[in-house]
């Protein structure tokens, strides 16, 4: 027999559970399968979210054949007999999972028709398609994007699926517990798919009480489901927001998020991923405002490395409470770039000779560090003298934020050397 996800996939637009932003009354793909113009399209979004459900509802509102094939395993005589299937008896609905995967050889195969309608491609992928899908195959499509599904959304399926007597499991004697009910409602942050599996291998593999009743327990459930992470997949566009979503918490002081953000990354198993960009946002993000927090971070990430996962965490989340709650300052960050605009601009200028090495027999003769004036034979180690290259004279690049004690200092003795040059060019 079929699992029972696959068993209680909709037929029907109005079936699909969630994803009301593209079924729902008077939404897009509501509208094609009402005007019937069903166009090639990209469905991206987390697994178990409904992607090959709406291409099954879809291809169910039309006349036209389906077909199911995988970028990867499939092989191009596969596409090849899709598109034979197309043009011996009109189009063909393909539903192309992992589409991101798709080899060039597959592609240009499956460009022209796509271009001349046999083929209506609803390709799948947990991929960002903007990102991984070739440009080519991107302008031929529309692309929507599939979202997680709310906690309400996986109750009504789970609902749906223990009473229905034809499909699902209401021909079992079922007594869910509540507290195993919230379990698979929460505990797969939107994967029907896996509730599904999960809620089918309890009711097969637990042995009914005398009256037949089969009592699932929390316990049961739980190890029905294993462990659900919430970014397991590294090179995952979902990875990525995670991330992103971390160090704009730690950059906007926000302890709480930051931890929350921290959590998942530790739950998914990520350490290289965080050790990287909390070096990242300390000295991009808090920077000169707080030196001292980004020598704490570092030996944090040298603690958790040497510990590892689990016990990693605790160094981990010290250094990004530190860094939420420390002043910001994006100086360094904001200076380094302003400098490479320039650069790259043409605008890097010539060397002036005075700064030019001179540890060459010769150099003399050139002009090289003849005028040069050794900063330390001067008072308070400081003489007035040019280091810029003539074509960018006067160019100033770093603006001090004064945000924490430190770099308040620094733009003290900038204001000083800035007075000092002005009086000794007078």
């Amino acid at each position: 027999m079929k699992p029972l996800a696959y068993r209680m996939r909709p037929t029907s637009l109005d079936q699909i559970v969630g994803q009301q932003h593209l079924v729902g009354p008077g939404k897009i793909l509501n509208r094609m399968v009402k005007a019937k113009m069903l166009s090639s399209m990209i469905l991206y979004g987390p697994p178990g979210t409904g992607k090959t459900s709406i291409a099954s509802a879809l291809a169910g509102t039309t006349k036209y054949a389906f077909r199911k094939l995988n970028a990867v395993t499939d092989s191009k005589k596969a596409l090849e007999q899709v598109v034979a299937e197309a043009k011996m008896s009109g189009t063909v609905i393909l539903m192309l999972d992992e589409i991101h995967r798709l080899t060039n050889p597959k592609q240009d195969f499956l460009l022209p028709h796509l271009e001349n309608g046999q083929i209506i491609l609803i390709g799948a992928t947990t991929e960002n398609p903007y990102i991984t899908i070739n440009p080519a195959i991107r302008s031929r499509v529309q692309i929507f994007e599939v979202k997680p599904l709310t906690a309400a959304d996986i109750a009504t399926a789970l609902d749906r699926a223990l009473s229905d007597k034809e499909n699902g499991l209401g021909n079992y004697q079922i007594n869910l517990d509540p507290t195993a009910r919230k379990l698979l409602i929460t505990a797969t942050y939107g994967d029907l798919r896996s509730v599904l599996n999960a809620l089918e291998l309890g009711v097969k593999s637990t042995t009914p009480a005398p009256d037949g009743t089969i009592h699932l327990t929390r316990a049961i459930m739980q190890e029905c489901l294993q462990h659900k992470g919430l970014v397991a997949d590294k090179d995952g566009d979902a990875h990525y927001d995670v991330l992103s979503a971390f160090q704009k918490s730690i950059r906007g002081s926000d302890p709480d998020a930051a931890i929350h953000y921290l959590a998942r990354l530790v739950d998914a198993g990520d350490l290289p991923s965080i050790e990287r960009r909390l070096a990242v946002i300390a000295y991009e993000d808090i920077g000169l405002a707080n030196p001292a927090a980004a020598t704490h971070t570092i030996a944090a990430i040298k603690a958790a490395e040497q510990v590892g996962l689990p016990e990693a965490r605790i160094p981990l989340a010290d250094a990004v409470i530190e860094l939420a709650l420390s002043p910001k300052s994006n100086s360094g960050i904001t200076a380094i770039d302003a400098a490479l605009r320039d650069i790259h601009a043409g605008n890097a200028g010539i060397v002036p000779d005075h700064l030019r090495d001179n540890h060459y027999q010769g150099a003399d003769q050139l002009g090289r560090g003849v005028t040069y004036k050794y900063p330390h034979d001067y008072p308070h180690d400081w003489v007035k003298q040019d280091y810029l290259p003539a074509t960018l004279k006067n160019r100033e690049y770093y603006h001090p934020k004064e945000n924490g004690r430190y770099e308040q200092a620094l733009a003290t003795q900038l204001r000083r050397l800035k007075a000092a040059r002005k009086r000794h060019s007078r």
